[in-house]
């Protein structure tokens, strides 16, 4: 073999060495640290759809690892803090299962549990399409409540009906049996036979006369309007540009007052040569 190619061997055998040792030095380089996995915390999601009034039972929902920072506040975690308490609104499977959307448990089922302490439910007829607002009136809204009353009797002061506000901002809690909202957010005024209100007792007792004696209608209003609004009856005779006689009593005769003194008259005397002139108040004694 010539030198010339022993020298090519050589070189050869150098730079082979050379770029296995740069290979596995950087092999052996450090590689940087995978990130480490969030932290999750075990939640309980509905396993299913779940409908509104249903009690949760365990194979109707699952755990579910979530990262810390995306638990929602009132998630729960137990089933035993679960089970037994019936939905109040309607839960699509994967939902989170949270304290707020569950009755308090030993409350029951059914409309029972979306009653609030201290109140009733009552249901009124809305036989006509405007007693129901055109069907545009849905659970979970709030309404004012009107009644009108026929006149009785001959001399009745309002000339033959009255209309005032009964109630004021009163929830929905169903629609006929309807207690979500549907997806096309209108009733069928065909089907709007009756609307369950959530009232106070006395309420209750004010509805229960209201719809014997009169009729009633409700107004529907803004989510976030609670004021409560100033609103006098409404007599038929004012509709007929007259007032009832009890509203005329409520108001006050003017005090008596003197009338404005007429304007002063101006006199002309004529002596001689002299024309003089003076004023006189009528009425007053002549000069």
């Amino acid at each position: 073999m010539s030198p010339r190619s022993i020298l090519i061997v050589i070189l050869a055998l150098v730079f082979g060495a050379s770029a296995a040792v740069g290979v596995n030095a950087l092999r052996n380089q450090e590689q940087p640290a995978a990130p480490a996995p969030p932290e999750t915390v075990p939640v309980l999601v509905a396993a299913l759809d779940i409908p509104t009034f249903a009690g949760i039972a365990p194979e109707m929902v699952k755990s579910y690892d979530c990262p810390k920072d995306l638990v929602p506040v009132d998630a729960i975690t137990r089933i035993e803090d679960a089970q037994d308490r019936a939905v109040l609104n309607p839960m699509v499977k994967g939902e989170f299962l949270l304290n707020a959307k569950l009755a308090p448990r030993g409350v029951g089922r059914g409309m029972a549990t979306k009653i609030t302490k201290g109140m009733r439910a009552f249901t009124i007829h809305t036989p006509s399409m405007e007693a129901g607002v055109a069907g545009f009136i849905l659970p979970g809204n709030k309404v004012d409540v009107l009644l009108t009353l026929e006149g009785r009797t001959e001399n009745d002061p309002s000339g033959g009906g009255t209309t005032v506000a009964l109630l004021q901002n009163v929830e929905i809690l169903a629609i006929e049996q309807l207690v979500v909202a549907p997806a096309e957010s209108k009733v069928r005024p065909a089907e709007l036979k009756s609307v369950t209100l959530l009232v106070s007792l006395q309420e209750a007792a004010r509805l229960t006369l209201g719809q014997a004696k009169g009729k009633l209608c409700l107004t529907l209003r803004r989510h976030d309007d609670a004021d409560q609004a100033t609103s006098l009856p409404v007599y038929l005779k004012q509709l007929l540009g007259e007032m009832p006689r009890e509203e005329k009593d409520k108001i006050k005769p003017a005090a008596d007052t003197p009338p404005p003194p007429p304007p002063p008259v101006t006199i002309y005397t004529i002596r001689g040569a002299q024309v003089g002139a003076y004023q006189v108040q009528p009425g007053s004694p002549g000069r």
